[in-house]
């Protein structure tokens, strides 16, 4: 059975689980806490089972599934269950708001496994507790309940394709034509680029992903790569002389990274509680480890057709491609959105030259471990963010 729609602290009938809990008699329902303590009111009652081996499976970003072990003997005189539902690190939050006013879901008992989803309520890459009790429902209205069983944690999982697709589609609605350039940019400050050349033989090494961005992306705090820009000004189709990031700057051009022996895909669609939107991009050589990484986790783009970075031969628009060694290609990025690319390959500094930019250091305008403004209609989707 799937159980929509849960809400999280019930505080008034008019919550989204009122359809769920409208035949529960509120003024005599007296929910015990789980230090395993029953209702007083119906101590009369034989005693009721206590959920054992309660197993937890098939979890999703936004769903998962709840067994555990039952007395044959006594599952018919079991009505209902009463799951509580608490983020980890609020482990003890999940207590009355009003007395006789139930916070917890109430299920009618069905067979089991039970799928529990609530797009409003389970986040992504989010840690839980969850304890059952099992209920029988008397004739005047009142239940007779079960001790809390054992408390269960579990974590929910990162958003799959399915969801990263749904985010794909929001940002190719805002991303705007697509404007030429030449080179891809990275800015740090002077010391990162001087150990690169130091102690690691010339060569800028991938680091793991930061946090920011929505909260369910596979890729943070788990992909490996080096992080670069590509967004010009429109009047001057160049990179920018700001930067948040450092005073020095590395340019590459464009066909070092990006090239028809490259594979583009899809990481995530945010906003920080502002009007700019920023897309997350993974450039990933054919076959290399962040390759098949991402093959597993992100929505593949074509890298000669997609919305937001392409790569497609000159003489496929008559001419007028880079020089060197990416000869005849052509490379656009979409105006409206910040794109931040990760490279997920070491690179050499010799590909590319360092130089100081002659703009500010804006780090107001850093994205480092930027929270994503779950408010925003035009970058989020309905599995939590």
């Amino acid at each position: 059975m799937e159980v929509p729609g849960l809400a999280h602290n019930i505080t008034s009938p008019m919550s989204p689980c009122e359809g769920m809990i409208k035949d529960l008699s509120l003024d005599a329902l007296q929910l015990c806490e789980r230090d395993g303590s029953k209702s007083q009111d119906i101590s009369e009652v034989e005693e009721l089972p206590v959920a054992q081996n309660i197993k937890i499976s098939n979890i999703t970003c936004d769903s998962f599934k709840i067994c555990w072990d039952m007395d044959p003997k006594v599952k018919d005189r079991i009505t209902h269950y009463f799951i509580d539902l608490n983020k980890k690190e609020n482990k003890n939050s999940n207590k009355f708001k009003h007395k006789d006013v139930p916070t917890k879901l109430v299920a009618k008992a069905v067979p089991l496994p039970m799928t529990v989803r609530g797009h409003w309520f389970l986040s992504p890459r989010t840690e839980y507790t969850v304890a059952v009790q099992t209920a029988s429902k008397q004739p005047d209205g009142d239940y007779a309940v079960s001790e809390w069983s054992e408390i269960i944690e579990f974590c929910t999982a990162d958003y799959s394709t399915v969801h990263l697709n749904q985010l794909l589609q929001k940002a190719e609605v805002i991303s705007g034509r697509m404007l030429r350039f030449s080179v891809f940019y990275r800015n740090q400050n002077k010391e990162y680029f001087d150990h690169a050349r130091e102690s690691e033989g010339g060569r800028m090494l991938p680091s793991v992903k930061d946090n920011s961005g929505s909260h369910g992306s596979p890729i943070s705090g788990k992909l490996e790569g080096l992080f670069f820009s590509c967004n010009t000004e429109f009047n001057t189709g160049k990179p920018p002389q700001d930067s948040p990031y450092g005073r020095q700057r590395f340019q590459v051009p464009a066909e070092v990274l990006f090239n028809p022996g490259t594979n583009l895909y899809f990481g995530d669609f945010y906003c920080m509680y502002t009007a700019y939107h920023y897309v997350v991009l993974v450039l990933a050589p054919q076959g290399s480890a962040g390759d098949d990484f991402c093959k597993q986790r992100l929505p593949a783009l074509d890298i000669a057709d997609n919305r937001f970075l392409t790569c497609t031969r000159a003489e496929e628009e008559g001419g007028g491609g880079t020089g060197g060694e990416g000869a005849g290609l052509v490379f656009r990025h979409a105006q409206d959105v910040n794109l931040e690319v990760i490279y997920t390959e070491p690179l050499e500094l010799a590909r590319g030259t360092v130089a100081e930019i002659s703009g500010h250091q804006l780090m107001s305008m850093s994205t480092l471990n930027a929270k994503k403004d779950p408010s925003c209609k035009t970058c989020n989707i309905s599995v939590g963010r």
